[in-house]
């Protein structure tokens, strides 16, 4: 789960070339799956649109949060890697704007399925944190990864995010999702810099055991960094990243331990979304839209 703002991203980091399963994109076929005003969301339709995202990627990422670019970013500035082929590529146009289709893409969200995770030999997330455990509990339950999440800056605001998530849980329901799952991220590699918000989440929005996870051990840093006493809750929820925020009033948890990303400069936690703890209000505000476009 990557954020639209500077203070919060998420993100893989290997190499290579998968084969692409078959995607959502092949089911809704430029459908929209939101609208608000000028801006319409739904998945990329071709490989101009999904090069474009990356771009937008790459401009977040890369030139305004300062990224380590890699030889393949630093050629073409854009954002991609092994996993991009499998996901699917959820987007917000502007539709005012005049020129190409792929050129009017303001937004994006990168969806994994279970099934396609597989095909890459699990999800990206477990760079860094242990899902197994999570994923054997619920063999029922269909998982989901959101990542990638970036918005240009002139587009930051409520209405964005919420024609984002339209489109997510149009997604959501098209496949009967259960779980969703991914990372979001501080600013920055040292986490004490984030000791009060860390805390917090600690103490007061950790998964309960039923959907516990832990960054790998080689990567653990603890998230506990103060005594409770000590935490101020309105300043330490008003210093974490819009998209964390975003997330805990939905109904997500995190799970154990934060892990260091140099490459992104960022302090990871892995945040676990079931889809039966959506807060009611958010159910029924979203609920609507995505019956209207997802029928």
């Amino acid at each position: 789960m990557q954020s639209a703002t500077p203070q919060s991203e998420t993100h893989a980091k290997p190499s290579g070339v998968v084969a692409s399963t078959t995607k959502g994109s092949d089911i809704f076929s430029g459908t929209a799956l939101g609208r608000i005003g000028s801006l319409e969301v739904r998945l990329a339709s071709s490989e101009a649109e999904i090069a474009a995202a990356q771009e937008i990627r790459y401009r977040v990422f890369y030139d305004e949060l300062g990224a380590r670019k890699g030889m393949l970013h630093a050629l073409d500035h854009r954002d991609r890697d092994r996993f991009d082929p499998l996901c699917d590529h959820l987007l917000v146009f502007d539709t005012s704007i005049n020129g190409p289709e792929h050129r009017r893409i303001v937004g994006t969200y990168r969806l994994l399925r279970q099934e396609s995770a597989a095909a890459a030999g699990g999800f990206y997330t477990e760079d860094e944190f242990d899902l197994s455990g999570l994923v054997a509990r619920h063999p029922g339950q269909r998982f989901l990864e959101l990542g990638r999440s970036c918005v240009l800056p002139e587009y930051r605001s409520k209405r964005t995010i919420e024609v984002l998530w339209q489109g997510i849980w149009a997604y959501v329901n098209h496949y009967d999702i259960g779980v969703m799952t991914g990372c979001a991220s501080f600013h920055g590699t040292v986490p004490a810099a984030h000791a009060e918000a860390l805390t917090y989440l600690a103490h007061h929005s950790r998964t309960p055991s039923l959907w516990d996870v832990r960054a790998l051990p080689a990567r653990y840093c603890p998230m506990d960094m103060m005594p409770i006493e000590a935490v101020n809750a309105k300043a330490a929820i008003a210093a974490m990243p819009p998209l964390v925020k975003g997330y805990l009033r939905i109904g997500a948890r995190v799970g154990d331990g934060c892990v260091i990303d140099h490459d992104f400069c960022t302090v990871d936690v892995c945040v676990v979304l079931p889809v039966q703890e959506i807060s009611a209000r958010y159910v029924n505000y979203y609920g609507s839209e995505a019956q209207r476009f997802a029928a």
